[in-house]
């Protein structure tokens, strides 16, 4: 059975200091992800999923075996979407469709942290595109990604505590404003034009 490895970081872990510390990604990515592709490595063993693509098995899997694949998809696209020299804006369509949905870069931003911080519990906060490229955020629980719902996933913030305690205690709006700061728009842009 071909295993789920941790994804590689594309950055030292001390990239995205002070925005996320190194000591955070340290557990967030060295413990907490590499917990989640433990688990669903086991979990997957003799199961009639086994072989199949993490998004497939996200979409065909119930359980602690969705919870945990759940989490390798978002964190991947989390881990992935940030840069120690980002590129500071979205462009080109991704840019006209922020306008055209939003009304503005600022708002959609504005919407984007409310929504982060308004999310009780633990989950996370998309943006996604429709099958029409309509931007849409949407808050998810736990480990729910928006594939679940027919959306592709752009951008994402964690709002699980362990993304952010270390760094920012209990303030959720604080770590969520910082984030803009490392988020690498060209990545960004490439999953919005990627057919």
């Amino acid at each position: 059975m071909k295993k789920f490895q941790l994804m590689a970081l594309p950055y030292a872990t001390e990239a995205l200091e002070p925005v996320i510390s190194k000591e955070t990604i340290a557990f967030h990515h060295g413990k907490h992800l590499a917990g989640y592709v433990n688990n669903l490595n086991g979990l997957l063993e003799g199961s009639p999923l086994a072989g199949l693509p993490l998004e497939e098995i996200v979409l065909k899997a119930e359980g602690g075996m969705l919870n945990n694949a759940g989490q390798i998809l978002n964190h991947e696209l989390y881990f992935g979407q940030f840069s120690g020299d980002p590129k500071s804006a979205p462009t080109g369509q991704l840019a006209e469709a922020i306008i055209q949905d939003f009304g503005s870069f600022e708002v959609f931003k504005e919407e984007f942290q409310k929504k982060g911080a308004t999310l009780f519990g633990s989950g996370w906060v998309w943006l996604s595109a429709d099958k029409d490229g309509k931007l849409v955020i949407t808050q998810e629980p736990n480990a729910a990604n928006p594939i679940l719902k027919g959306l592709k996933p752009l951008l994402t913030f964690d709002v699980w505590e362990h993304a952010y305690y270390l760094d920012y205690q209990n303030r959720r709006p604080d770590h969520l404003a910082a984030l803009w700061q490392i988020i690498d728009w060209e990545v960004i842009d490439n999953r919005y034009n990627k057919k």
